[in-house]
């Protein structure tokens, strides 16, 4: 029986998702990462996104609430 980590194959799926959703001219939160990809540890996939030669750049925003996130993007 092959050992197959699960997780590693989510994260990959994940930055898939997340790396079209870049490349079509959209901003990510980490809330928006979940709720559109059920991806909690954007942080780790933007990383790898980095990693493979994407350029997401960060940006700090305010919410509507007063609360700071920060928002990435694709520097295009």
């Amino acid at each position: 029986m092959a050992n197959v980590n699960e997780n590693a194959l989510t994260s990959e799926s994940q930055c898939a998702m997340i790396k079209e959703w870049l490349e079509q001219g959209n901003t990510i939160t980490s809330l928006e990462a979940l709720m559109k990809f059920g991806c909690m540890r954007l942080a780790s996939r933007v990383f790898d996104l980095r990693e493979r030669g994407l350029d997401v750049q960060k940006r700090m925003i305010t919410l509507g609430n007063g609360k700071r996130v920060c928002e990435y993007y694709l520097n295009l």
